[in-house]
This record gives C-alpha cells, structure tokens and sequence, in this order.
C-alpha cells in the first residue's frame, strides 16, 4: 500500500503593521514607481511580535482548518532562518504555545525555500510510516534584522507565517506531494549573504540585528531563474506530465520580473500564475506557503488541482514540488486564535528598529 502525505489543513498569519512604497520613501531614496516599476511591490508587513508567534497562529488555525486537536500532532517542522532562538529550537516554542506535547520539533534552514523543504521533509517521513502527521511551518520576522539604510534590501521584504497539517492517506488517490526536486548553487552562496547573522560574527563587534546585505541583484536573478527552471523540468519529468496539465503555479513571491520571466521560459501562460507579491513583498520563506494559502483561499486552487511551487533562496538553494490538492478547499473548523494588538504602524515599527541600529552600529564595511 503506499502512503501519501496529504494536506488537510491550511493556515496564514500576517502582522496588522502595513508598511508602503510611500511609507519606506521617508526613510530611504526611492519612489512607489521605482519599486512598482523594479519589483512589483506595494506593501510589505512589519511584526510586532516574535517569528514563533506568527507561526503559533498560522499552526492554531491550520489545525482548526483540519479539525484537529494539538495534542494530535506527531511532528513540528518549523522552516525560516529568522529564528527567534538558535538554542532552543522555533519548533519547540510553537510546541508549547500550541501545547501539542506529543509532537517531536525539528528547525529547517534553506532560506527563501525553507517551508517547502519542510514540507518535502514531513512528505517523506509520512510516507516511510515515521510520522502519521505533520504541522510544517514557513516564517520569518526579518524586520529586525534588516538593513534599512540599504534601498537595494530594505524595498523587498516583509514579515509573515504559513502552516500546513500534513496526514497520512491510505487510499489509493493521488493526493498531496507527487514530486519534488530540490538543489543548491554552493558556488553562488555569496551572491545573498546577510553579514552579521551566526556565530561567525560572534566576538568581532558585530551587535545583534545590526548586518550588511551583500545582495548581486543581477547574479541572484540569473541563478533564481536557472534553478527554479531547473527545479520545475526535472519535477514534471518525474511525474510523467505535460506542462499543461499543471492547474495552478505558485512560485516564490521574490520579484514580479522573475515570476513572469520563468512562465515565459516555461512557456506556461500567465493565466495559470498566482501572484501576490504586490502585497507582502518577499517573505523569505513565509513567501511561498502564505501564496499556497491564499490561492487556496481565494478558489485559485480548487478541489483536485495539480499545483506547481518553484522557489530559490540564499544559498543559493531552489526547489520545485508538484502538488495534487485534495478534496477539500474549505476549513472544518473556525480558529479564534489571533496575535496581541499592536497600535504600532509598520513604519512606526520599523524607525524603532533604525532607532535601535543607530545605537549599535555593525563594523564599517
């Protein structure tokens, strides 16, 4: 009998802190139409709150989604690189605050791509009898940790959370991850580098939240393009399908450039891309699961859809997972569990985290 992982519960949080192309134009030299025209970007969301948090709410309402209790729960895999601790891991702190006691937790770092690793993770390990089930997470709260000096950087990342519950299924459909492919340019790892994040750092003058972005715009737009285009070939070739079979794609939400160049060498129409990165900018690896969460919100995805999610992140990591929605595009249960109020604006919260840096400055470059 083979077992597949499906996915039976869905959840997103997104800070309430709004952060605009006019918002980040009073803090750096740059316009609504040079991002627009650049990036397709018009907001981005700024957290109040830590990375575990988002990603507690996103889990407590994937659970709901799925009509599931916490203590249910075999497997916490928490994906992102803004962690809020090294020591202990994110995933046990999603594990207490959601209470689900039973659930073993384990952290995945790929960057940008780190919750669909995650996701291939719970995958595997539900199909190889492990696991029954899995929370898989993607989040990050890089806020903090941004330059926001840098224009280059400080235009194209937001803050948010996704999770998905992930259940064995025993029947002989064809549901939940059907391929995958997965890979890392090593030899590109320092075209997007953020300097002053991990213990290489440590000792050397370099405060906490205090970094420099090296970010090759152009190289990283080569090599995303190269490894999702590869990611993508090789995942529908193991699946044994045509390019048109595929439903819906749901790429990393990086740059719009990028997502309608790798249509167009994919030669997959525009009609079949969901795209919202004009809302929340780049989330690193919140990106892609809060774009699953929403194709799936807004009837984009429906009952039966073979989705395609191809993305790329520092590293430089890419991904590509074909997936065959189930049934059910509705939750099962509403989820009253929310985040604690802010009356912070997000450009509010981002001139504290200026007023922080401004105190304890990096190393000059």
């Amino acid at each position: 009998m083979i077992v597949q992982a499906a996915i039976t519960g869905w959840g997103k949080c997104l800070p309430p802190g709004v952060l605009n192309n006019q918002d980040l134009s009073t803090i750096v030299d740059t316009s609504d139409e040079w991002i627009v025209s650049r990036t397709g970007m018009k907001e981005r969301r700024i957290s109040h709150v830590d990375v575990s948090d988002l990603a507690y709410v996103a889990c407590a309402r994937a659970l709901a989604c799925a009509g599931k209790s916490a203590d249910q729960v075999d497997m916490i895999i928490f994906g992102g690189c803004s962690n809020d601790t090294q020591v202990p891991n994110s995933s046990s702190r999603v594990q207490q605050l959601l209470g689900a006691n039973n659930a073993a937790c384990m952290d995945v770092n790929t960057a940008c791509t780190s919750g669909m690793y995650a996701m291939s993770v719970a995958s595997a390990m539900i199909q190889a009898g492990t696991i029954r089930n899995a929370l898989i997470i993607g989040a990050e709260v890089i806020s903090p940790f941004m330059d926001w000096t840098d224009r280059n950087v400080a235009i194209l990342f937001g803050d948010g959370a996704a999770a998905f519950y992930l259940e064995a299924d025993d029947s002989s459909e064809e549901i939940g991850l059907q391929a995958e492919a997965l890979g890392c340019y090593g030899d590109s790892r320092d075209i997007l580098a953020v300097e002053g994040v991990g213990l290489k750092y440590a000792n050397l003058g370099w405060p906490l939240g205090s970094t420099h972005w090296n970010f090759e715009g152009q190289n990283i737009f080569k090599q995303a393009i190269k490894g999702m285009y590869t990611g993508c070939q090789q995942a529908i070739e193991k699946q044994g399908i045509a390019k048109n079979d595929i439903d819906v794609v749901v790429p990393h939400q990086a740059n719009l450039r990028i997502i309608e160049l790798l249509a167009n060498k994919l030669d997959l129409p525009e009609a079949k891309l969901f795209v919202n990165v004009h809302r929340y900018g780049n989330m690193s690896a919140a990106t892609a699961p809060v774009a699953l969460v929403e194709a799936v919100e807004e009837g984009v995805v429906k009952s039966g859809s073979l989705i395609l999610v191809p993305a790329f992140g520092a590293g430089l990591t890419w991904s590509a997972q074909l997936i065959r929605w189930g049934k059910r595009c509705t939750p099962l249960m509403d989820c009253d569990v929310e985040l604690p109020s802010t009356s912070l604006t997000g450009l509010e919260l981002v001139k504290q985290c200026l007023e922080a840096h401004s105190k304890h400055k990096a190393p000059a470059q």
